[in-house]
């Protein structure tokens, strides 16, 4: 039988197709510094009322949705499709309580940048012995 490299690979992507169905995950970096946590996301082709950014005590939830189809009327035969497709959703638990109040979430140039402020620790409370 001959070598087809390129048909086991189809083969290959077909069947991880199958597996995951219709959703997919961004690439995600996660980092702290004193003050915050950081997350990016490569979310290439999404308008930012396709990606919905919520958070909750010390948790992040981003989910979203990017759309295979094309807008036009005609009915379309993809020949091939390698870019991600479907819905995602990402959840994310910190050490640390988020000041959710300044939270702030951008989006540019296909990638999303979430800044989770450290919310302060409370003040040393003096306890008055008796």
């Amino acid at each position: 039988m001959p070598c087809d490299p390129l048909g086991e690979l189809r083969a290959w992507q077909a069947h991880l197709t199958r597996q995951h169905g219709d959703s997919w995950a961004p690439p995600i970096d996660v980092y702290e510094t004193e003050q915050a946590y950081i997350i990016t996301a490569e979310v290439p082709g999404l308008a930012r009322d396709q990606v919905d950014v919520a958070v909750e005590d010390a948790r992040l939830t981003i989910q979203g949705r990017r759309s295979v189809h094309p807008r036009a009327a005609d009915a379309v035969h993809f020949h091939q499709v390698e870019r991600s497709h479907g819905s995602f959703h990402r959840t994310f638990e910190f050490a640390e309580k988020i000041d959710a109040e300044r939270v702030t979430a951008d989006l540019t140039d296909g990638v999303l940048t979430i800044s989770l402020p450290k919310a302060a620790p409370p003040p040393a409370r003096r306890i008055e012995v008796r």
